[in-house]
């Protein structure tokens, strides 16, 4: 289960992002998430994903 607060979340996708996994489908498609609501959740606090850089900025 991923975490609820949204700063949190942001903490602990970025994390996984730098550690596990190579894109966001690609940890999106493990953790069984979605990820247009994940996507949505860490826009609502101003941050958007960078395929480039692989995290959330």
């Amino acid at each position: 289960m991923l975490p609820q607060d949204p700063i949190i979340l942001l903490s602990y996708v970025n994390t996984k992002l730098r550690d596990d996994y190579d894109s966001l489908d690609a940890l999106c498609d493990d953790l069984d998430t979605d990820r247009d609501e994940l996507v949505r959740k860490l826009e609502g606090v101003n941050y958007a994903y960078s395929p480039e850089r692989n995290q959330f900025i």
